[in-house]
């Protein structure tokens, strides 16, 4: 399986999480150098109802999603070209956050979320992404750094 095919079929599985369904969060990029993940604005993830914003959990949920996202294409990348499955689910398997830093700038307000994500760093045993949330205006909502367990 070569690389292009096996992102477009992790793409297709992470967009059927549940919990992502619940939210309504789906992968619209997936590379090695950006993620980039959308959400439209819904009503129950409203986090203050009296400002009608979205809930702070929410932000975070997306920032550390695509922070993760974007450290399984660098786990993908460093696999070379021809992607043996056995490695590779040995290596997603071991994905998982370590550490979240999300920052507030805004209230979440808009119609549409982008949140995008890049590696700062991409190691054997751990990755470092750095994540921005924007409304559908471009005003920047909210920023992260996530530090993730690669191998």
């Amino acid at each position: 399986m070569t690389k292009v095919e096996m992102l477009q079929q992790i793409t297709a599985m992470w967009n059927q999480v549940p919990f992502n369904n619940l939210l309504g969060i789906y992968i619209t990029k997936f590379d090695h150098q950006e993620a980039e993940i959308r959400f439209n604005w819904q009503d129950k993830l409203v986090g203050n109802h009296v400002q009608n914003i979205l809930h702070g959990g929410v932000t975070a949920t997306a920032l550390d999603f695509a922070g993760g996202v974007v450290a399984a294409a660098n786990i993908i990348e460093r696999l070379g070209d021809e992607i043996d499955l056995a490695k590779l689910q040995s290596s997603l398997s071991k994905l998982g956050t370590i550490d979240l830093r999300t920052d507030y700038l805004r209230p979440g307000r808009g119609q549409e979320f982008i949140t995008t994500a890049r590696i700062i760093r991409s190691g054997s045993k751990v990755a470092v992404a750095r994540m921005e949330m924007h409304n559908e205006q471009g005003e920047h909502l909210a920023f992260g750094t996530g530090t993730y367990m690669v191998g």
